[in-house]
């Protein structure tokens, strides 16, 4: 089983251009955010993993009142300034202080956390009948730039995750981390039946956006900028050469359970 919250390196390093992370990093859809607010009891929200605020700012606009906790301090600051409280560390280590929440989500961060410890600290903040959802976006390219991608990351990337992953679907490959969270929250102890939602959109990026978004992913933020530059430019050839814009379709995978009322 994947264990990237062990890379703390790379956990702790996407604010190294945390305006850059917050224009250019998908938002969720909004049906899936309606959902989670109407299922879950009240509208307190803990966001691990806040980031910049990009899910905690849709949730509030639905209404919801969200605390984050944010290990990376220049992430933690940004999300300040878009007018959320912020407690900074591991979610792990944490003290809620007291405080419990009606739900308790994670955009895009929850594989930065230790499943075991982090279902554990969450059944601790989540009042009975709340609901934790932990969310991410599978993104894959529509046509033929696919396998142009796949070329660039194949001859520059050799051996990493990127590479080789030819034919295999964004969502399969984000599996095996919902499956790492769903045997956490079951060993826990603290929720019931575990769920899987699966909610399918799509965006067209042009050349520009699609090489601001690429450097905000964990394998790309602490490229060496030769490399990077290398392998930004093979990446807008590829674009280049469908016209200077693709489509992205996005599976936004998300595992969620409720709290038990009794342990």
């Amino acid at each position: 089983m994947p264990t990237p919250h062990r890379e703390r390196r790379i956990a702790e390093s996407f604010g190294v251009d945390a305006a850059r992370y917050d224009r250019s990093r998908p938002r969720y859809p909004d049906a899936l955010i309606e959902r989670i607010v109407s299922r879950s009891p009240g509208r307190s929200v803990l966001d691990v993993g806040i980031g910049t605020g990009i899910l905690a700012r849709q949730l509030r606009a639905a209404g919801c009142e969200v605390l984050g906790v944010e290990p990376d301090p220049r992430m933690a600051a940004y999300a300040r300034g878009e007018g959320f409280e912020v407690d900074e560390g591991r979610f792990e280590d944490w003290s809620p202080g007291g405080r419990v929440f009606d739900a308790v989500v994670a955009g895009q961060t929850w594989h930065w956390v230790d499943p075991s410890a982090g279902a554990v600290a969450t059944a601790s903040v989540l009042r009975p009948g709340g609901r934790v959802a932990l969310l991410w976006n599978a993104a894959e390219p529509v046509g033929a730039v696919g396998a142009g991608f796949a070329d660039v990351f194949e001859r520059l990337m050799p051996g990493s995750p990127l590479a080789g992953v030819r034919g295999v679907s964004a969502a399969v490959g984000y599996g095996a981390l919902l499956d790492r969270a769903d045997e956490g929250l079951r060993a826990s102890g603290g929720f019931g039946a575990v769920e899987r939602w699966s909610d399918e959109w799509s965006r067209v990026y042009t050349r520009d956006e699609w090489l601001d978004q690429l450097p905000t992913q964990g394998l790309f933020t602490r490229m060496p900028a030769g490399q990077l530059a290398e392998v930004l430019g093979a990446i807008g050839a590829v674009v280049d050469a469908v016209g200077g814009s693709f489509r992205m379709h996005f599976t936004t995978l998300t595992t969620t359970a409720v709290r038990r009322f009794q342990v």
